[in-house]
């Protein structure tokens, strides 16, 4: 029997624009997406609607941006609306080629315009009995607020996930002081896809600079054999973090 393989990429792809917000580079984005060739797609920062963006970028699509990313490519998709304004609302998305089921957004932000959440799937591979439960996360940038929200990514992962079932957890971390590793390891048993081939968290941020360790892919019940930040020179160019890739064994 053919080895099973999966292929997933997480991206906080900055709302389709550049660093400073100086370009709207959704369209340079999407092909670097889809030329890594995943499977399944964990992204953070997705632009949901904007009304004055759609009415001043010449090349915004007539669709929202998870729509334009996935177009022939992932046939499955799901977003979580999060940060909602005046002029539209951004938040998580999962990108599958497979079909998604139980898709659930749990909203764990404090304050209404930040993009903080868990954004759970689950996910039927090709020869799989087991289903993937599939989380996409975005917490916080102070370190109260991600000690609440590992709390609550702990509560839902216990409540509702069982032990033996494969699980990954990818996303913008904003974790440089190194609180995941107590809180998902210890209580969980997950391991760090790049940490645990690489012996250390891969840095991610700023992408044309990488110096902190933002973005992780966390599983269990899974095993990783590839994981590192793609090498191709435009990545530098896209969003202000660097994505991550990885090839898992199921």
């Amino acid at each position: 029997m053919p080895e099973k393989k999966l292929r997933i990429l997480t991206y906080n792809i900055h709302k389709g624009f550049s660093v400073g917000n100086r370009r709207f580079i959704l369209h340079q984005l999407r092909e670097a997406l889809v030329q890594s060739d995943a499977d399944i797609l964990f992204l953070q920062e997705t632009q949901g609607e904007h009304l004055k963006h759609k009415n001043r970028e010449k090349n915004w699509p007539d669709c929202s941006q998870i729509e334009f990313i996935a177009k022939d490519v992932w046939s499955h998709s799901t977003y979580g609306k999060n940060a909602v304004y005046k002029l539209g609302h951004h938040g998580n998305a999962i990108l599958s080629k497979y079909p998604l089921s139980h898709c659930e957004n749990i909203n764990v932000s404090p304050v209404s315009w930040a993009s903080r959440s868990l954004l759970h799937a689950t996910v039927q591979l090709p020869n799989s009995e087991q289903a993937l439960h599939i989380i996409c996360i975005h917490l916080g940038l102070i370190g109260y607020e991600r000690r609440q929200q590992f709390k609550q990514l702990s509560d839902r992962i216990d409540q509702h996930i069982s032990p033996d079932a494969p699980l990954i957890i990818a996303g913008d971390f904003n974790d440089w002081t190194g609180q995941a590793e107590k809180r998902l390891y210890r209580h969980l048993e997950l391991k760090e896809a790049y940490k645990t081939l690489h012996n250390q968290y891969a840095r991610t941020w700023p992408a044309w600079l990488p110096m902190l360790q933002m973005d992780r892919i966390y599983y269990r019940g899974i095993k990783p054999i590839y994981c590192d930040r793609p090498s191709q020179p435009i990545w530098k160019r896209l969003s202000d973090h660097s994505p991550l890739l990885a090839t898992f064994k199921y």
